[in-house]
């Protein structure tokens, strides 16, 4: 049977309006939610394309995600810590860096490559619609992925060097975990889509990036910093920051042979409090994100 025109006009016509555009406040931020839920399928076809375009065409494939933490470790390890004598004041001086580089590995990873993702597809975002956010969510999921090989070479070293993981890999370890993912998505969010109206953002981060590794203890230590701050506004400005806090709690948990350094007394509560107000963040940087993506098209 052949349908007229007329006929599939007037069943266009019967189907229901479906707003595709984003409410405000907390219906909105629900509504996304359920959004990226329904494209899930979706959001696992970009982390899997992000993972094989990142070894497209390589000898080596994912081996890479292992040379190259492996490779930073070993130039920390000889210019700091045999060159500058680091190994001198901190103990099991190579599980100290590469503890500290996979905590800020993982959130640099969802930072930079959030800031890029929505120009990187561009093409996706002016042809379909579909919830911007997959494409950040995306890069989070690549990001997990790197962080689970480093992690696991970190853990098989610890075993290796019959130095496990402290007890407290059991209680920092999540909850800093979880801090680094929420407080990275949510400046994905919101430096992906500033990203799109000015692109040099995402040179910008990769500046700040550079220098905000520096701001926190993964190649000199926390009893460093301690003793040469003094208690009051500036010590506590330096423990203000969230990935200061993760990778200090990372230490905690993975670096042994240093569980007799002392630590930020309060460093959980400063931890919960951090991944509150990260929390917030998130919702904020979704929020703003919606308001954005309606121009992304246009922009692009």
């Amino acid at each position: 049977m052949t349908v007229s025109a007329q006929d599939r006009i007037e069943a266009v016509a019967r189907e229901p309006f479906t707003t595709t555009g984003r409410e405000s406040g907390w219906t909105g931020a629900w509504r996304s939610v359920v959004d990226i839920w329904g494209h899930r399928e979706l959001l696992d076809l970009l982390v899997r394309r992000e993972l094989k375009s990142r070894y497209k065409d390589s000898a080596l494939g994912f081996l890479w995600s292992m040379i190259r933490p492996l490779t930073m470790l070993f130039v920390y390890y000889v210019a700091i810590g045999k060159v500058l004598n680091g190994e001198r004041s901190i103990p099991g001086f190579a599980i100290f860096v590469f503890t500290g580089l996979t905590a800020w590995g993982l959130f640099s990873e969802i930072v930079a490559g959030g800031t890029g993702s929505i120009v990187g597809n561009s093409g996706l975002v002016k042809k379909i619609y579909l919830p911007r956010e997959v494409f950040p969510l995306s890069v989070v999921g690549s990001a997990l992925f790197n962080f689970a090989i480093q992690l696991s070479i970190l853990i098989i070293a610890t075993l290796a060097l019959r130095q496990p993981p402290t007890q407290y890999v059991f209680t920092y370890f999540p909850v800093a975990t979880l801090l680094l993912l929420v407080l990275g998505l949510a400046l994905a969010l919101m430096l992906g889509a500033a990203n799109v109206f000015l692109r040099d953002m995402q040179y910008l981060v990769e500046v700040v990036l550079m220098v905000a590794m520096w701001a926190s203890p993964i190649v000199y230590s926390w009893q460093l910093v301690d003793g040469k701050l003094p208690d009051g506004l500036l010590k506590d400005l330096y423990l203000s920051n969230p990935v200061t806090l993760a990778i200090l709690a990372y230490q905690r948990s993975f670096w042994a042979e240093g569980a007799d350094s002392t630590y930020p007394e309060d460093l959980m509560t400063r931890l919960l409090i951090a991944l509150g107000i990260s929390a917030v963040l998130l919702v904020i940087g979704q929020r703003v994100f919606a308001r954005a993506e309606g121009n992304f098209a246009q922009e692009l």
